[in-house]
């Protein structure tokens, strides 16, 4: 039987250590109080009749075609590459990803962080400079980036996206990284556990349930878009939209990398290991 190493004990004391509540960051922190002000004239435009629901439905429509659209501009077979020429194995296909040492997918994917977060936070800030109509824009764009980011990370660790619970899983980390409160977020992570281990017992989706499963994404997408109209129409605001809309794509971009890359090492060790996952 194999026994862990050293290194990957520390990794599953790094996921541990970053499921437990912790202090705001600085970008945190600045991004509360610049739309902590804002937040009830939010929820009153959310909550009008017309321009509230015009807002909505536009968005959230769109967050499950950004969903296949993300998971075709995943470039398989240059990941397999890259891991082949840091690694003694060659990996054509995911299978092989899984015989691949821990220490080098975490540094093929280390780039992936700041290549994410640089890229939500050019595109926030050119549409947060439109105000209002540019909000029609950017939250299916940033949906868009966060759904590939974490569709990377899924590939360097060996994750099928393209099945069906594999989305699921995708949605409940956006939807965990827009939790605004701590409950919604231990909601999300019992989710996200469940949904590894149901996916680690080799537990298929029944032809019957396929429908309940498109519905089921269809309603998180349309929550996930509600929640982030609501955290982004602070950009709206003349003067500060480009930097609330650079700065909470970052912000949120950066919770979402974070949280894929935790989850994915997570779920690579529980695979290997069988190993339960809390």
């Amino acid at each position: 039987m194999m026994k862990q190493t050293e290194y990957e004990k520390n990794v599953l004391k790094e996921v541990s250590t970053w499921k437990q509540p912790k202090e705001k960051n600085f970008l945190q922190k600045g991004m509360s109080v610049v739309t902590a002000p804002l937040n009830k004239a939010a929820e009153l435009v959310i909550d009008s009749p017309y321009l509230g629901e015009v807002l909505t439905k536009s968005i959230s429509g769109l967050t499950t075609i950004c969903n296949e659209s993300a998971q075709t501009t995943v470039r398989f077979q240059a990941i397999y590459s890259d891991i082949s020429s840091r690694s003694e194995l060659t990996v054509r296909e995911l299978g092989d990803i899984e015989k691949v040492n821990l220490p080098i997918l975490d540094k093929a994917s280390s780039g992936l962080l700041p290549k994410y977060v640089a890229i939500a936070a050019t595109e926030g800030g050119g549409t947060g400079a439109l105000g209002l109509p540019g909000m029609v824009i950017d939250i299916p764009s940033l949906i868009l980036i966060n759904f590939r980011a974490i569709g990377e990370y899924a590939t360097y660790y060996g994750f099928d996206i393209e099945l069906q619970e594999e989305k699921i899983y995708i949605l409940n980390i956006l939807s965990l990284a827009s939790a605004p409160t701590d409950q919604a977020k231990h909601v999300a992570m019992a989710q996200l556990a469940k949904i590894a281990t149901q996916v680690a017992k080799k537990q298929t989706w029944k032809e019957l349930e396929q429908l309940f499963f498109v519905n089921m994404i269809k309603k998180m997408a349309e929550a996930l878009g509600i929640r982030l109209t609501k955290a982004k129409l602070a950009q709206t605001v003349p003067v500060l939209g480009a930097f609330v809309g650079a700065g909470f794509n970052a912000y949120y971009t950066e919770k979402v990398c974070n949280a894929a890359y935790f989850l994915y090492r997570e779920r690579f060790l529980a695979r290997k290991y069988n190993l339960e996952i809390k």
